[in-house]
């Protein structure tokens, strides 16, 4: 349990320093939000080939950095509000928009996160070690 709670520390931290960095105003379409969901994504794509399919992980690695890391740097809640804020202000094509098009994104950059990595490391899901024929 301790290695989530730090795990996701350290995600919710770097979540805010986006937030810091990368300033969306309350009016404004949910950019940041977006853009974290994506990114986090794309990097659970990355890594759950590299733990499952390219070497066998420390039993405390996929709760520390899968759920901990980017279960706090992703988030589902701020995605909701941000839907919500939406409709409540009237926009409702674009709130079905965002919440329509950040499944997308997030699911394809997942998606292609995974076909990357295996290509770049000739994996081809087998399992821990496997390599793809040449």
């Amino acid at each position: 349990m301790g290695v989530v709670a730090v795990g996701g520390a350290l995600g919710a931290t770097a979540r805010y320093g986006a937030s810091l960095l990368w300033v969306t105003p309350p009016s404004a379409f949910p950019w940041t939000i977006l853009l974290v969901n994506a990114v986090g994504c794309a990097i659970i794509g990355v890594f759950l080939v590299l733990i499952t399919e390219m070497w066998t992980a420390h039993r405390l690695m996929r709760p520390f950095f899968g759920t901990g890391v980017l279960g706090g740097f992703t988030t589902f809640s701020a995605y909701a509000v941000d839907f919500t804020r939406l409709v409540q202000d009237g926009r409702i094509a674009i709130a079905f928009g965002y919440l329509l098009g950040t499944l997308v994104v997030a699911m394809t950059a997942v998606w292609a996160a995974m076909a990357a990595t295996r290509r770049v490391l000739g994996v081809y899901g087998g399992g821990p070690g496997r390599r793809a024929a040449r």
